[in-house]
């Protein structure tokens, strides 16, 4: 399985040596958005919703689901996180964006975890508003930038 870190030379799942690389300090930011109906945003925005604030509850889901991303994603190292930041903004009349930022220093990457943050703070979303609006769509989840580490920086076209 040439060039896939997670498999050996017979093809089974291996969690990756890290043992031998460099402690360095590493950032990775990923982002999503939930569509949803223009009614559905308006009442985000009016804190109408009746489950509570839905913006600062999905901030606090993303950012303890990064911390718990080696327990959910199975070949992922747990790290000790230094920073795991979420911005949840609301764009045009339909929109949520999600960015999360996370950043740790140490001997591996932490793009897992801006991913799963993101994920879950979608989900978050969906979930508080879903009484209201079965028709959200999560979508764009990807990572935009990530630094540090023998692969240096990388940015999303």
């Amino acid at each position: 399985m040439s060039g896939l870190t997670h498999f050996d030379e017979a093809g089974n799942a291996v969690m990756v040596d890290v043992s031998e690389k460099d402690v360095t300090a590493r950032v990775a930011v990923a982002e999503g958005r939930v569509v949803m109906a223009p009614a559905t945003l308006a009442a985000i925005r009016d804190r109408g919703i009746a489950k509570g604030d839905v913006l600062a509850v999905a901030r606090l889901a993303g950012i303890m689901a990064a911390k718990r991303t080696a327990e959910l994603i199975p070949l992922c190292h747990p790290l000790p996180l230094s920073s795991v930041t979420l911005a949840l903004e609301t764009e045009g009349d339909e929109t949520v964006r999600i960015t999360a930022t996370v950043k740790v220093t140490g001997r591996t990457g932490v793009e897992m975890e801006a991913l799963t943050a993101v994920s879950v703070a979608a989900l978050t979303v969906y979930d508080m508003c879903k009484a209201i609006d079965r028709a959200m769509r999560i979508e764009g989840i990807r990572l935009v930038h990530k630094s540090g580490g023998r692969s240096g920086v990388y940015d999303a076209p």
